[in-house]
């Protein structure tokens, strides 16, 4: 044994062979955890990158904000959603949720205007506590000059299939190991 402190105490029968080897392991796992790999500076240097490109970010999208209203594009936009509008109906069944601002709002709409949202045929505008159904492209161009007033914008991945409504072959499955 190294340690002959702990030899003494083992020859007197006040602690066991078991209690001296899990002091040693705990040592060296004490020692092993003060090492100091780096990791933590790394850490602190990503946060601050990441805090940086935020504000950086946030900086762009106000003048870009600024500049639009300076243009008038964003009055001109606020007048065109609220004239190409889509009413949804008194008698909407069906609960539509969406995220504005991290808040989930829902508007009622019908079995249409769900297929109509979900095919990224019109996209939701929310715009001073008022839900708007807009035409995609409009939803599009609000997302672009003011992206917190975008409520619900669909968009396409590039995995998924976009099946036509006038698609002759649209009842005939295409197998997955279909070799050419």
């Amino acid at each position: 044994m190294a340690n002959p402190f702990q030899e003494q105490l083992l020859k007197a029968g006040l602690v066991s062979k078991q209690k001296v080897q899990q002091a040693r392991t705990q040592k060296r796992r004490d020692r092993k955890a003060k090492v100091d790999d780096g990791s933590a500076d790394l850490k602190q240097q990503i946060a601050a990158q990441k805090l940086a490109q935020a504000a950086k970010d946030k900086a762009r999208n106000e003048q870009k904000f600024a500049a639009a209203t300076e243009k008038g594009l964003v009055r001109g936009l606020v007048t065109e959603f609220t004239r190409l509008a889509i009413k949804p109906p008194q008698s909407g069944e069906i609960k539509f949720n969406f995220t504005s601002n991290n808040k989930i709002f829902s508007i009622y709409v019908n079995d249409k205007l769900q297929t109509q949202l979900l095919n990224g045929q019109l996209g939701i505008v929310r715009h001073e506590d008022t839900s708007y159904l807009v035409p995609h492209k409009l939803a599009e161009r609000v997302n672009i000059l003011v992206p917190k007033w975008c409520g619900y914008l669909w968009v396409q991945d590039d995995h998924s299939q976009v099946v036509e409504e006038d698609d002759p072959y649209a009842d005939y499955v295409i197998p997955d190991d279909l070799m050419w």
